[in-house]
């Protein structure tokens, strides 16, 4: 993976002399690239289809009595702290002075899970998480700490993974995995105000060989596990569409909405794209272009000049669905409830509620994440009418937090269900459960060019599914274009080498 670009060499401050590039897509991908070519020295066009950038970053506001009200975010929400490239673009970006923590599953004591025997307080799941942890070994002659562990564990695959993959992965924590870590004193790792809970982030981060003898399918599910329960996780506290607004706003070249790509031709000397803006279709050649967009979105297109290969990784990537809802509450009822803020986990088709602080003014209201699901658990969500999905959500969550079904207390509902939005057509690239080897080959396949047409996007990364993966990919398919010399150019070098008589 290539670091942010800083310096350039080459005549004209570039390799080669400038070369004129098209950007597909205004997501962070998109704006990224674009961003560090022009950098480069490069010109540089952005299109993009839908009428917002940002692509799955989609902050949406509520309106308060004319005023700007409280925001819940859409799409990407948090940024694991340790994702170097993404807090360097804060950074660079002049927002380090927005990043706040993000409160997440499990964070708060007074925050919800559920049970055999209902919803539990997550200060006070411990005994009962072990009890229905243990009834699933063959034996649990483990010391205490082990089973709390296991529970803990199990609870926070439960929480993250959509069902249908939880059935497969629970029973992978197994004799093995316990008769392991039965031998480690876990007693650093005890949190929350009880000490009843155990800090995985910390034991696997200091504890790597517990990680790599882990069952397979396990061990590739632990980096969004240790991500979305990191104690160092952010949030921009005005919204994460401050980020690609910024960076728009720091390219010279246009950044076009409302221009759908409809279909590609790869040819030697071109890529010719077939664009329609409103009723109109029209078609344009490009020196360079890089693609941003979601290979589900791409093959929906009419593409030639592809080789097999690659068509072959564009219809076959797996995307994930994510389908998020969210409330304008007239007050934030949890508060009084004693949640401070982070997440409940309802278990139900709701599957996550996230509490995000109520900074804005109390007048206005605050916002309920009521309800965030992934894969096919989305599905199921998306499937139902606007209306139905929000009775399912009101009707799951009002069990755990009656406040709901007070007279006004919900102002207003906003939702986006990614896996059937046209512009995306699913949330993020998914590689569980495959082999790393596997991993590695697609994602190689996915980042590959096709003469002068380049890919980028969280998909042709080793990061998917987050802002740091669609960085690092912009990011290495500047160099990637940077130093690229044409065919045609390389053929025209030699013979007019072979011509003088040089070494080519």
């Amino acid at each position: 993976m290539a670091a942010p670009l800083q310096e350039i060499d080459g005549p004209d401050g570039v390799n080669g002399g400038p070369k004129k590039v098209t950007v597909i897509g205004a997501g962070i991908a998109g704006l990224v690239a674009a961003y560090e070519l022009e950098r480069l020295g490069h010109h540089v066009e952005v299109i993009e289809a839908s009428r917002d950038i940002g692509g799955r970053i989609h902050t949406h506001r509520f309106p308060g009595d004319g005023q700007a009200g409280p925001f819940a975010e859409l799409g990407a929400m948090r940024i694991p702290a340790g994702h170097r490239l993404t807090m360097h673009y804060i950074a660079e970006l002049g927002l380090q002075n927005q990043v706040r923590e993000f409160r997440t599953l499990f964070s708060d004591d007074a925050a919800y899970l559920p049970s055999s025997s209902g919803y539990l307080r997550v200060r006070d799941a411990h005994e009962t998480l072990v009890t229905e942890f243990a009834a699933g070994l063959p034996h649990h002659d483990y010391r205490a700490h082990t089973m709390l562990f296991g529970a803990w564990l199990d609870a926070s695959i439960r929480a993250i993974a959509p069902r249908q993959f939880y059935d497969g992965l629970h029973n992978e924590i197994d004799v093995q995995l316990l008769n392991l870590v039965d031998h480690i004193d876990l007693a650093p790792y005890l949190c929350g105000s009880s000490g009843n809970r155990i800090d995985l982030h910390a034991f696997f981060a200091d504890h790597p060989q517990v990680r790599s003898l882990c069952p397979p399918r396990l061990e590739r599910f632990l980096d969004d596990v240790l991500d979305e329960t990191s104690p160092t996780i952010v949030r921009l506290r005005d919204g994460m569409d401050a980020l690609p607004r910024r960076l728009a706003s720091r390219i010279r070249g246009q950044v076009s909405t409302g221009q759908e790509v409809v279909g590609i031709d790869v040819r030697d000397d071109a890529v010719r794209l077939r664009v329609r803006q409103g009723i109109r279709t029209f078609t344009r050649d490009c020196d360079y272009v890089v693609c941003t967009i979601p290979f589900t979105v791409l093959r929906r297109m009419q593409l030639s000049g592809f080789d097999q290969d690659k068509l072959d990784i564009v219809h076959q990537t797996k995307y994930w669905a994510a389908t998020k809802i969210a409330f304008h509450c007239r007050e934030p009822f949890w508060e009084k409830d004693g949640i401070s803020g982070g997440a409940s986990f309802t278990g139900g088709q709701v599957r996550q509620t996230y509490y995000p602080p109520a900074d804005g003014d109390p007048a206005l209201g605050a916002v309920l994440l009521a309800s965030y699901t992934i894969g096919p658990d989305a599905d199921a969500l998306s499937r139902l009418s606007e209306a139905e999905r929000n009775a399912v959500v009101t009707r799951e969550l009002s069990v755990m937090h009656p406040e709901l079904r007070r007279p006004g207390m919900v102002l207003g509902v906003a939702g986006r269900a990614w896996g059937a939005r046209r512009w995306s057509w699913g949330a993020a690239t998914v590689r569980w459960g495959q082999e790393a080897a596997l991993r590695e080959a697609e994602q190689r396949e996915a980042a590959r060019p096709q003469k002068g047409l380049f890919f980028a996007g969280e998909h042709c990364s080793a990061k998917p599914a987050w802002i740091e993966g669609a960085i690092e990919s912009a990011i290495d398919v500047a160099h990637e274009i940077e130093w690229y010399e044409p065919r045609a150019s390389r053929v025209f070098a030699v013979s007019r080498a072979s011509r003088s008589g040089e070494s080519a």
